[in-house]
């Protein structure tokens, strides 16, 4: 049986791709910081659950050392947890700046080097990089969540070289708008078409065919295809308008 491990796996994009995957009959091993929550999506599933903070290295490394003693390889690992950012760089203090950092750019950098040796025990695997459109385009009003979705986005993208050759295939998935229950921002909702906010189980669906088909990134929904090749050209107007909504990180997971 393949062995799937995905963080922040008890809500949102996270419990969405754990439900896709349980379908196909994966067994899962969901991480999470929230216990309660974990634990109840976990039992309705059939997964493993390990309480786990990505911002914190040997919290990680703990966890995928007891996962180890379990499962002799892992298959698949989904970098998906993460937290927003709170405001701009000039709003919000040090130590919220860096959480956001640890969580949404480190977490993904210590769970790949954690289960590295677990991913590579079975080959042909996969790495998701739940990242965002904000990783490519520069949203003041969220500015460290911003910064830290593009070194996510960078980081995914550089060990994508080195992994290839292991046989671990590194998959980046880009959404913009998706709304879930954690996060719910009505007043920014109504201001968005209906078509442009998704839900998590799109991202899912994204996801899926990515494996499925070995694409290494892919910008969901389609609009925001364009946004990314536009911000190449227009930069600062394009980061502007981001900002007068407020960026894809207010309603993210």
């Amino acid at each position: 049986m393949r062995v799937a491990v995905i963080t922040g796996g008890s809500s949102g994009i996270g419990e969405a791709i754990a439900r896709r995957l349980r379908e196909r009959d994966w067994k899962l091993v969901l991480l999470a910081r929230g216990e309660e929550r974990l634990r109840r999506v976990a039992g309705e599933l059939g997964a493993e659950a390990e309480r786990c903070d990505v911002a914190d290295r040997e919290d990680v490394e703990r966890v995928a050392a007891r996962v180890g003693e379990r499962h002799p390889a892992v298959h698949l690992l989904v970098n998906n947890a993460g937290i927003p950012g709170g405001g701009g760089f000039l709003e919000v203090g040090p130590e919220q700046i860096e959480r956001v950092t640890r969580t949404n750019y480190l977490g993904s950098v210590w769970s790949l080097l954690a289960f590295l040796p677990l991913l590579e025990a079975d080959t042909p695997s996969d790495v998701v990089t739940i990242a965002s459109v904000a990783g490519t385009v520069a949203v003041g009003a969220s500015g460290p969540y911003t910064a830290a979705k593009h070194a996510q986005l960078a980081f995914s993208r550089s060990v994508t070289v080195e992994l290839d050759p292991r046989g671990i295939r590194v998959h980046s998935i880009l959404p913009g708008w998706v709304e879930t229950d954690r996060f719910p921002d009505h007043n920014l909702r109504r201001k968005l078409p209906r078509w442009i906010v998704i839900q998590p189980d799109q991202v899912a669906e994204v996801v899926m065919n990515s494996i499925d088909h070995n694409r290494r990134e892919a910008v969901v929904p389609w609009p925001f295809r364009a946004a990314v090749l536009l911000h190449g050209a227009l930069p600062g107007t394009l980061g502007r308008v981001f900002s007068l909504v407020g960026g894809p990180e207010r309603l993210r997971r």
